[in-house]
């Protein structure tokens, strides 16, 4: 194939005499061919007797690639991909499933639902598809009927499509879970492409791919109090995950402005916490969001901050010490302050419930957050009634004493989730002074705890938590916070971990370079967003694409840099968009339709 045309209508407008004249194309003007792996735009002459020839841009940029063509993320096994595409007819599609697990058909169901919804969402508004084309028959066979993601889940899958005898697109997903059957799924519809100069739907005819993550916790973590995100921007974020073959949905539901989790058995919680009666998530609310991340192969991670970062809905129970202290600097790090009172013993009845009724929402989670992050110890220190119960017990009001409190608060807090769970869950909690030594030997457990680490990628006290043995999850501000960069909202200029963090430096930051000799023990890594300077209407943007640059990190672990990823990165950016995504532009147009002429050091990849 030597030519690609994409529809570009150049609709230009002259001045002539004070009128405009309006000029029209009747056809294509532009094409595409293969050169050196890259995709050369050249100019089609009207009379060119090759115009039938002609290639469209997203078909040649489908094959015309040594390095995995459109694919994001890229594959890590085998993988062969011909320049053979055919002509598929969109609506004639059939389905084969391994009749012993027929239990799984519901969600499979699903599955090709969403999957028949993104081949369509190809077809640019106001182009319709050529009738015909050759029928696709999709196969899929799988294991087991096994829905249980976890660490051990096998995530692998191989795609293979050819052509048979009868002239049909013959395609077979094979994989031992329905997970990496899922996962087959995504990378198939990456297969197809709407050709805008024939207006088909076509598919890569010769394939064999091969493919398997490289971390098993790929994710991200999202925070829906500080500004509350709605059900339906949540889903939406959980389509884009499953987009780029993310696994995790870390909720951080609740802190200290606002508690928007309807906890029937202290309906205090949210009454007096939430943002306002519509600004809740129910039990139901939570239900349809877990099934709606099963069936794109997500688990969803509930977190409970504590004892710090509790204040709205909690201070009506009078369980709480420095709630809203001004000047609110001396107490926490933003405002409004507010922590557990350790020594009440309500606390932990209290902490009971929520822990009975979130985990009967987050059933499928085998991990639950207890956070620990930023606790103040000067906070504590403000109540008399804690220093009298920490002198009666024969303790100082230093901080040796005062992590003692905090050990308090994490033995019982966790006897009561244990208890509501019947069974000892790992659990996660985020690097703090408790963490660190000499108290993380006294009080942690490297067994039962997984460490989140939200400092610097070359934090020291990284290196210290691994020689420990214990395992840990990368979220390092410095790469993966993705709300920094703009105003500060509580002093002048940027907020506190500016600059804008770029998805090059998403891409490139490498976490076998942290976990160095221990890097088995980096179970993978989520970027983070905190919205203090963010909401549902804002959301598509601060996440995508750069959790996209994340998603082949955590997938792939590229070995080369992002330059090498930069033109795939554009077609995955539009791929986002067609799909309902608001995602960051990231260069001007041009740069998608002149590939490799604007990163400045290209020539040297």
């Amino acid at each position: 194939m030597k030519y690609l045309t994409a529809i570009v209508v150049f609709s230009s407008f002259v001045a002539l005499n004070g009128s405009f004249a309006q000029e029209t194309e009747s056809g294509p003007v532009w094409g595409y061919r293969c050169v050196d792996s890259r995709c050369e735009k050249v100019a089609l002459d009207s009379n060119d007797t090759d115009r039938e020839k002609a290639v469209s841009l997203s078909v040649c940029r489908l094959y015309c690639n040594e390095v995995f063509g459109t694919l994001w993320p890229r594959p890590t096994g085998d993988f062969r991909l011909g320049n053979n595409l055919i002509h598929i007819n969109v609506y004639d599609v059939q389905w084969q499933w391994d009749k012993a697990y027929e239990s799984l058909s519901r969600i499979w169901e699903s599955s090709v639902q969403r999957f028949r919804g993104q081949l369509m969402k190809m077809v640019p508004s106001g182009s319709s598809l050529k009738s015909g084309g050759k029928r696709m028959i999709v196969k899929v066979t799988v294991s087991g009927d096994s829905l249980v993601l976890n660490y051990e889940t096998d995530e692998s899958y191989k795609v293979s499509i050819s052509t048979a005898d009868s002239g049909n697109v013959a395609v077979h997903i094979d994989a031992a879970t329905y997970f990496g059957a899922r996962h087959g799924l995504e990378t198939l519809a990456q297969l197809i492409v709407f050709d805008d100069i024939r207006d088909e739907l076509q598919i890569v005819a010769d394939v064999e791919i091969k493919d398997s993550p490289a971390y098993v916790h790929r994710g991200v973590a999202l925070d829906t109090s500080r500004n509350y995100v709605d059900v339906g921007s949540i889903k939406r974020t959980l389509d884009a995950l499953a987009m780029v073959k993310m696994n995790v949905f870390h909720w951080h539901i609740t802190d200290s402005q606002s508690f928007p989790l309807v906890i029937n058995s202290q309906p205090m919680l949210h009454k007096y916490g939430a943002y306002s009666r519509k600004e809740i998530y129910t039990a139901e609310d939570v239900a349809d969001i877990v099934q709606y991340a099963l069936v794109r192969g997500i688990r969803v991670i509930p977190e409970l901050d504590a004892p710090a970062h509790v204040g709205e809905g909690w201070e009506k129970t009078n369980l709480t010490s420095c709630f809203n202290y001004q000047p609110w600097v001396k107490y926490c790090v933003e405002p409004p302050c507010g922590q557990l009172d350790p020594t009440k013993d309500l606390v932990y009845d209290v902490l009971e419930d929520i822990y009975r009724e979130m985990n009967a929402m987050f059933s499928r989670s085998d991990l639950f957050h207890m956070g620990g992050d930023e606790v103040s110890l000067g906070c504590w220190n403000t109540s008399v009634e804690i220093q009298q119960w920490m002198q009666a017990k024969g303790w100082d009001l230093n901080e040796v004493d005062f992590l003692k409190l905090w050990n308090y608060f994490q033995t019982n807090a966790l006897e009561r989730l244990d208890k509501s769970l019947g069974e000892k869950r790992p659990i996660v909690m985020w690097t703090s002074r408790l963490t660190e030594e000499p108290y993380v030997d006294q009080y942690l457990d490297k067994d039962r705890y997984i460490i989140q680490i939200w400092t610097t990628g070359n934090d020291p006290k990284l290196a210290k938590l691994l020689e420990k043995g214990f395992r840990v999850i990368i979220s390092n501000y410095d790469a993966l916070y993705l709300d920094c960069g703009f105003a500060g909202w509580v002093q002048d200029g940027n907020n506190w971990c500016s600059p804008y963090i770029g998805w090059q430096k998403v891409y490139n930051n490498d976490l076998k370079v942290m976990g160095g000799a221990y890097s088995s023990q980096v179970l993978g890594a989520e970027g983070a967003l905190w919205t203090e300077q963010a909401d549902q209407l804002t959301l598509d943007a601060r996440l995508w694409p750069r959790l996209s640059a994340l998603a082949e990190r955590l997938w792939t672990d590229p070995r080369g840099g992002w330059q090498l990823a930069d033109s795939r990165m554009l077609v995955h950016r539009e791929r986002l968009v067609a799909n309902g995504i608001a995602a960051e532009s990231l260069q001007p147009k041009w740069c998608l339709q002149n590939e490799a002429n604007c990163p400045m050091d290209q020539g040297r990849y």
